[in-house]
């Protein structure tokens, strides 16, 4: 489930105020209080609680990992995942959702608390919950001696609560003595300052005069934290847009070292782009295939003769390959070869292998792009008035290498870096929807090969729907190229 909660410190002296008609028709119905015997497991250098992330067992409730989502205001989104258990260890699925954050680093206990809960639960008109409101009266124990205590308020908040009526409750909170949101976990209360040293990989801000190394660190950096933060997604399978961007960060990563290869040393940049060319295949396999199915399914309102039960018919195919591809890439990242893989991926956002150049100004950076520019150009040139689909796939994949490259400058290049960035991107986005109608009308006549009239009639439909696709990236895809041709959009690349 996505959890969603905004937390309050209080006082000694705190009373949960009655929160009944804190907006028209919201109800407040008594919870009974609970006690909680909770115990934090986490690596000895709090490796979870800086990225974040919490392993937890619960008497009575079992093992449950939260991984954060994002935090909206002073609400914080967690995905938060749920597991039957003793407490003697935890699950191998749970252990799966942290695995990338550990990498083999061994868990212990860190924290082990025992709270008083008590609160409300609040209801809309129509009876809907809106939100939990407990307070936490909160005992830290370090063996069997209370090492510290402290008090919570917490509104876990539903997809139906009105932001209005949140504020109302805030209000509410604080007038009877509650403090200022903060959204500090009650593990990390627990635990102290250690808790909130940054995790594993940050992204710094650039000084106004950076080195390249700085720049190279911080593109590197990026892409790792991407990485890292779509990893527990791809093991739910909840979200295709987890592999989606993890398969990013692993074209960024390889296209970055593939730009500042003047500044790094090669043998080590060869390697690691070997490692995560592995990785993205495994990525892309799955990828590609949710995006051929969804552009399938999403055509089942444009066949006639009521088509669509054989474009479902078609996407399930779809889905059973999507599936076993998916099931190839859960085994590949379970391997220890993958925990290596980030291994190396996080030494290098913190200290790449770099040559003694790179200690120079950061202003050499911005001529590394125009290679990949004129390897575009070639590209473009060689495909002709007439070009054949293999032909604007190449431009489609230079288009990308050089947008990754100019993305990677412009934290020292500014502003016309980022424009010609997506300059690039519309003309990767113009030849990509080309090359998926390409991929799709060639899978959907593979498909239907030897299949009933029916089947064979509807093929002919989507065949048709990808060839009209096709057709319209190619009447656009010169017009897409023509500002990145200009020379003015590249001047910046001048040394």
């Amino acid at each position: 489930m996505l959890e969603r909660e905004l937390k309050m410190g209080a006082g000694p002296g705190f009373r949960l105020p009655d929160l009944g008609g804190v907006a028209d028709g919201v109800q407040a119905i008594g919870r009974p209080a609970r006690d909680l015997a909770t115990t934090y497991l986490d690596t000895p250098d709090l490796r979870l609680a800086r990225w974040g992330c919490s392993l937890r067992y619960r008497q009575g409730d079992g093992w449950t990992v939260k991984v954060p989502v994002a935090t909206e205001g002073h609400v914080l989104t967690r995905a938060e995942h749920t597991f039957p258990g003793d407490g003697r260890r935890p699950p191998g699925q749970a252990l799966d959702l942290v695995r990338g954050y550990l990498r083999g680093a061994p868990l212990q206990p860190v924290a082990n608390l025992r709270t008083r809960r008590a609160g409300v639960t609040l209801v809309g008109a129509a009876g809907e919950p809106l939100a939990e409101v407990v307070d936490d009266e909160v005992s830290v124990f370090d063996g069997r001696r209370v090492a510290a205590r402290f008090r919570e308020v917490e509104v876990e908040v539903t997809e139906d609560m009105p932001a209005p009526v949140l504020a109302a409750v805030v209000a509410r909170l604080r007038g009877a003595g509650a403090g200022e949101p903060d959204p500090t976990s009650k593990v990390v209360r627990a635990l102290g300052p250690r808790a909130l040293d940054p995790p594993d990989v940050v992204v710094d801000g650039l000084g106004p005069e950076p080195s390249a190394a700085d720049v190279i660190r911080h593109a590197l950096a990026a892409s790792v934290v991407r990485l890292l933060r779509h990893d527990a997604g791809i093991r739910t399978g909840e979200d295709p847009e987890d592999v989606h961007q993890a398969r990013v960060a692993t074209r960024r990563l390889r296209s970055d070292l593939r730009t500042f290869r003047p500044f790094v040393e090669r043998a080590w940049a060869d390697g690691v782009r070997e490692e995560l060319r592995w990785l993205g295949g495994e990525l892309g396999a799955v990828r590609d295939t949710e995006v051929l199915m969804g552009r399938i399914r999403g055509r089942a309102t444009e066949v006639r003769e009521r088509g669509a039960p054989v474009v479902e018919r078609l996407a399930l195919r779809l889905a059973e390959e999507r599936e076993r591809h998916r099931a190839r890439l859960l085994s590949a990242i379970r391997e220890d070869r993958y925990s290596a893989l980030l291994d190396s991926m996080v030494a290098a956002a913190r200290d790449p292998a770099l040559l003694d150049d790179a200690a120079g100004p950061a202003t050499a950076l911005p001529p590394l792009v125009l290679p990949t520019w004129r390897h575009l150009r070639t590209a473009v040139r060689d495909a002709g008035d007439e070009p054949a689909d293999e032909a604007l796939h190449l431009v489609r994949i230079r288009a990308k290498r050089t947008r990754y490259a100019a993305d990677a400058v412009a934290p020292v290049a500014g502003r016309p870096a980022r424009t010609y960035a997506q300059a690039a991107a519309r003309l990767q986005d113009v030849l990509g929807e080309h090359q998926d109608a390409v991929v799709a009308e060639g899978w959907v006549r593979t498909a239907a090969a030897g299949t009933s009239p029916r089947v064979a009639f509807v093929a002919g439909q989507l065949v048709e729907l990808e060839r009209e696709a096709a057709r319209r990236a190619r009447a656009g895809w010169r017009e897409a190229w023509a500002p990145l041709s200009k020379k003015r959009v590249r001047a910046w690349m001048q040394p």
